[in-house]
């Protein structure tokens, strides 16, 4: 069954305005600092949004509707804001991966990545969650990370991405990323908190690509 097309509202990149393709979204945002976007099922929804604020619609983290209870909801609590929360993406129909991480206070993309050939899902995961913390590393920040992935939470532990998939010419770089990520968790320590998003009572990732 083909996807239900999505819309992409642009708040803050090169160009504002509502997108109707990734690709046009990535456009204006890849690489711009601070930039604030977000897709949505309905072209409707997106113009209203666009003509919103901004704060309406990203950053607030609202919760959805779960099958958890109020004692199990208040137990897990509410998420950090000072933190980053970092997401992957893989195309089944390209094998394109990418990845990409947000400061949750404010929705500013942090570090976005790819689109890299022939991936896993779990191996951006992996990334995602070295390249925040080798950032954090960098600016002297001791900032919590999330991510929703157990495995790639699990590789970081293990200080090996323990991948079945298979290098090629075409992942060739992607497995070079792979190797220094593995490196650098070989020869760094780090105070960060790596926490586990909790989607079931939170929500959707801030940083997933919006494209399920």
């Amino acid at each position: 069954m083909a996807k239900k097309p999505k819309f992409y509202v642009v708040w803050k990149g090169r160009k504002k305005g509502v997108f109707s393709t990734w690709d046009e979204c990535k456009e204006q945002t890849n690489g711009f600092d601070g930039a604030v976007f977000k897709s949505f099922k309905t072209k409707e929804a997106a113009e209203k949004a666009y003509n919103d604020s901004s704060s309406e619609y990203v950053g607030k983290n609202k919760k959805i509707i779960s099958s958890l209870s109020k004692e199990e909801l208040e137990l897990i609590g509410d998420p950090i804001e000072d933190s980053i929360a970092v997401d992957g993406a893989w195309d089944n129909t390209t094998g394109l991966v990418e990845y990409q991480g947000i400061h949750l206070k404010t929705y500013e993309v942090l570090f976005h990545i790819g689109p890299l050939e022939d991936g896993t899902i779990n191996m951006v995961e992996f990334l995602a969650i070295v390249h925040a913390l080798a950032l954090c590393k960098q600016m002297h920040s001791k900032l919590p990370i999330y991510s929703d992935s157990k495995i790639a939470l699990g590789w970081i532990k293990d200080k090996k991405a323990r991948t079945n998939h298979q290098p090629s010419e075409k992942n060739k770089k992607l497995f070079e990323m792979i190797a220094r990520a593995e490196k650098w968790l070989e020869n760094n320590t780090f105070e960060n908190e790596l926490l586990k998003w909790e989607t079931k009572a939170w929500g959707e990732n801030p940083a997933d690509f919006g494209r399920k």
